[in-house]
This record gives structure tokens, sequence and C-alpha cells, in this order.
């Protein structure tokens, strides 16, 4: 069933998933050249003893935070949880919003964390995949978890073991996310599932798709009766022959980023592949959109904070990470957001920062909403690469 409309963003911001898949869209019309420049990085693989890290966070009361756009709280010209953060530690922290897309700023910096050379950052925020593919290639400092007792204490249960870093050794949530349908009211009835947004007649040519991989073949699996989390080659084959079925069809009238907006607004799309945070925006304006869990399942990401190879202030990162993870710093970050909040405790917290947002299912879920939620399957460097390669044939990158 289609939910509610949530409290909505303010009509000047643009949600940080907005931002990556407006920026995904354009490399793929491109050609994709962020996915080109991906590749061969096997031969920099990185270990604990071919690439050492020194930490000068004891004299050096600094760090260097790369961040999404519009993905922190913002009061005038101030970051009110950060400048609480600089306050509190003594810590000066430069924030940078220069991360766009995920495969753009692995093109940028695979050559420096390939040959061990610093970046110039102390925290990077990579969606799911691309913290797997950092993490597998030997790029990312371990953690010292013992450094961040509010993580341990409050770091959401189906949180704190994803497949690709099952202990959290490397990696700390910074927001997570939905990915489901949205339809507009005005221009036709409820879609219920990817069935029927793949199916109907009514809906033909008036559907997009999401131009990120993991987003739309996770649906594609579902739809095959394949794990997403956990399937095979075979599955993937046939995964990626329906979906050509679909575009073939005529059914997909087109794969997006976040312009989707647009289209759904004005009805060229009645329906379609869409991220809750986006759809929390477009409410603001347009009640008729409506956001729908699919009868399928929910693709489930995240973002995720690390310290990259040769930064040099991790004890500094570490007590920052920590600092997010107090449940009324946490609380106040969401309230901006409106992202998924990793933290228990927040929305307890909530209630003294703003009521409306307490009982929020896309800020606050519960269990039995996340019950069939999923995330895509850890690949390896190879296999992602020749998946990236599939998909991006398919939808005709």
């Amino acid at each position: 069933m289609p939910l509610e409309p949530f409290r909505p963003l303010p009509p000047h911001r643009v949600g940080r998933r907005s931002l990556l898949r407006g920026a995904g869209l354009g490399a793929l019309a491109l050609g994709a050249p962020s996915l080109l420049a991906s590749c061969g990085t096997e031969s920099q693989v990185q270990t604990t003893e071919s690439c050492t890290s020194t930490d000068l966070s004891d004299t050096e009361k600094m760090l260097v935070f790369s961040n999404w756009p519009e993905y922190i709280d913002v009061k005038g010209k101030k970051m009110p949880t950060l400048d609480a953060f600089e306050a509190e530690s003594g810590i000066s922290v430069t924030y940078n919003t220069d991360i766009n897309d995920n495969n753009e700023f692995f093109g940028k910096v695979k050559d420096q964390l390939g040959s061990c050379e610093p970046i110039g950052r102390d925290i990077v925020t990579m969606t799911d995949w691309m913290a797997a593919r950092m993490i597998s290639l030997g790029w990312m400092q371990e953690l010292d978890k013992d450094a961040m007792p509010n993580v341990a204490a409050n770091l959401k249960s189906d949180l704190r073991s994803p497949t690709w870093d099952p202990d959290r050794s490397y990696s700390v949530p910074w927001q997570s996310g939905l990915t489901g349908i949205a339809y507009n009211a005005k221009y036709t009835g409820e879609v219920g599932s990817f069935e029927e947004l793949m199916t109907r007649s009514d809906l033909k040519g008036k559907v997009s798709l999401l131009s990120e991989m993991g987003d739309t073949m996770l649906f594609m699996l579902l739809l095959e009766g394949a794990d997403p989390e956990e399937f095979s080659q075979d599955q993937w084959g046939s995964a990626l022959e329906r979906l050509e079925g679909y575009v073939k069809s005529g059914q997909v009238r087109r794969f997006t980023g976040n312009d989707y907006i647009r289209d759904l607004n004005a009805g060229n799309v009645v329906a379609c592949e869409a991220w809750s945070g986006d759809v929390i925006a477009m409410q603001y304006d347009n009640p008729d959109i409506k956001w729908v869990v699919p009868e399928e399942g929910l693709s489930l990401w995240s973002d995720n904070m690390m310290v990259p190879n040769r930064a040099d202030h991790r004890a500094n990162a570490q007590a920052l990470m920590d600092h997010y993870y107090q449940p009324e710093v946490a609380a106040t970050l969401a309230a901006w957001v409106n992202y998924i909040c990793p933290v228990d405790g927040a929305q307890e917290a909530m209630e003294s920062i703003d009521p409306s947002l307490v009982d929020n299912e896309l800020i606050f879920p519960s269990e039995e909403f996340l019950s069939g939620a999923y995330g895509f399957m850890e690949l390896d460097e190879k296999t992602r690469q020749q998946y990236d390669k599939d998909f991006a044939r398919v939808i005709g990158a």
C-alpha cells in the first residue's frame, strides 16, 4: 500500500541521493567514463604490510571529511552538529562536499590509493557496494572500535554485520535509505509491485528505472525468485535477460538518475523506481506523488564513513564518527537530511527535536517495515566490472 506523505524537505533542498543519481546518469550518458575509469585495479591491491599509515592526531588536531552535498544539518552558514564537535573536541574539521558519484570519486582516487599514496582526506563516505570494493582492495585503514564507545553501543543491530565488513572493522554508517516504487496518482492507480510496473499494459512506455546497476538489478533478481544478497551466475544471466526483455518490449521509457522527478511530476512517467528521500521532497509540492513498498521487497543501502590508507588523523576521524552516534546528535542530523538514522536512541531523542518525525518510517523504520529489505551481493573486482558492463549494454549506456 502507498504510504501517506511524510514531513517534506524544504523546497530549496536537493537530497544527497538526488545529486548522486543525477551525476551517475550524466556519466552513463557520456558513455560511462566513470565506469571505465574504475577498471584495471586488480594490480593495485594493498595490504597492511604493503601500505602502512601513521597517526598524527595527538599533535595535529584536525581532519578532512569528504561527504556528499546536502548531507549534513545546516543553519545559515553554520553546521550545528559539526560545530559542536569542533567545540567539544578541539579538532578542526575541513568539511568537503566533493563526492557526487561513487564511480566518479573512485576514478579520482584509485591511482593514489592503489599506489599507497595519500589522498588528502581522513574520512570518505561511500555507498555499500563501493565501500565493499575499496575495503577488498585493501585501501582503507582498520578502525579502533574501542575508541568509539557510542558506535559500539548505539549502532543499530541490522547494520552491524554487512557481508562486506562483517565486524564493521573498516566502516561506520552515516545514513541509510530505501529504493522502492513511486507513482503519480493523478495519472494512474496504485502500482503495488515490480511485477505490475514491468507488465501492466496501461503503463507501457510510461515507466522509468534507475541507472545504477545495484538498484535495478536487485529487483530483476527478486522477480527471478533469486536472493539479491546471494545469487548465482546463471541467476544473474536470467535477471539480465528479463531486464533486456522489458527494454525491448517498450515497457521502460528510459533509465534515469533523479531526473525521474521531473517526468513523474509532469506525467511523462506515471510510475517508476525511486529513492525514499526524493519522494519525501516531491511530496512537498505534489501530494499526488505516492511511495510504495513493493510486494517483492525493498532495496536498502547505506553510506559509510571510512578512513583511507595514508590518512594521518585516524584517531580524530574516529572521534568524529563517535560524536555522530550520540542519539541527540544523530536525531538533529536526521531531522535535516530525512534519511534512515542508523543510531539507536535517536528516535526517542527526536521527541524533543521534531516530534512530527518520530513515527516517520522512512527515518525510523520498524523491524517489520524492513523485514523485506535487501542489499546487493558483495562482488569481487572482476565480477563487478563485468556486471557493470553487462548492465550498461542492456540499458544502452
